[in-house]
Order: structure tokens, then sequence, then C-alpha cells
């Protein structure tokens, strides 16, 4: 069994879509501009559950991802043929931080996460970031980039924190 079986992930205009997730994981609501990734579980009685949650924010020459939620419910719900293929996947944060690499990698410099989750951490190095020095600043540079502009753009994403 492969997670695409019974997981869709894609962007969402509406963020009240996710908002229950968010809102459990954050006590604050979804932010109301783009980027929204949601990781959809598709059950067998034909219902659509989002299980999973990250925000990308473009910043131009970077972007941010952040607000990374996930609803253990929905998870602990699944099939335990289900729960094991998101194990081997490497679980939802994975496929929705993919998800954003895949749409926004290609249109910047870099991309930036804050984390300080000991789970989240064992995910990003799946994803290239690596620390960029400040507490809880990840960054994956996507291109060949000088010393100075790898500086300026850490300065950049650090003036937003947290996202």
């Amino acid at each position: 069994m492969h997670i695409s079986d019974f997981i869709v992930v894609g962007e969402v205009d509406d963020p009240s879509l996710a908002d229950g997730l968010f809102q459990r994981g954050y006590r604050k609501e979804t932010p109301r501009f783009p980027h929204h990734i949601v990781a959809w579980n598709l059950r067998d009685d034909g219902a659509r559950l989002p299980v999973s949650y990250v925000h990308f924010t473009d910043c131009h020459d970077i972007w941010l991802a952040g607000g990374a939620a996930t609803d253990g419910e929905v998870l602990r719900a699944m099939k335990p043929e289900q729960q094991q293929a998101l194990r081997d996947y490497g679980g939802l944060m994975l496929a929705t931080l993919r998800y954003g690499f895949e749409h926004y990698g290609p249109n910047c410099e870099a991309i930036f996460t804050c984390c300080g989750d000991p789970r989240a951490l064992a995910t990003t190095p799946k994803l290239g970031f690596a620390e960029t020095g400040i507490q809880y600043l990840l960054v994956n540079f996507l291109r060949d980039l000088s010393d100075r502009r790898k500086s300026e753009l850490t300065a950049k994403a650090a003036s937003f924190m947290p996202f």
C-alpha cells in the first residue's frame, strides 16, 4: 500500500477548511493569506478529512513554510496498513512539505521553516533543511548561492519569525 491510495495533497484557497486542524495545534485562526497545503484522508465511506496542514508564504526570493499541524485523531482512525504506509513514507508533514517544494521551489532561492518540535526535526532533514545558526530557523538553499547571498536571505527570513 502507498499513501496515494488514501491521501491526496493539494493547495486550497479557503483557509477555513483547515481551521479546526490548525487551531488544535496553535490555538489561533489559520492564516488568511495564501498558500494553504492540506493533506486529505480519503476514507472508505467517501469522506475527505483534512489530516495535515502546512502554510507557505511567498516572499519573492524565498518562501516560508510554517504552521504545520496533523490531526492525531484522524491518524489513529486509519487502518493499521494505512498507518504503516505513512510511517514507511516518512509521515504527513513530509508529504505536505514536498508538495510545497515541488510547486514553489522552482520560483525561489530558498525555503525556510521555523522548527523546534522534535518530531518535526526528524522530518526536516529529509527535505534538505539545515540549521542556519539562528535558533529554530532552518533552510534549504535551492540554488548555488554565495555566502553573502545566503546571509542576506537568512536575515530576511529571520525578520519574519516566528512564522
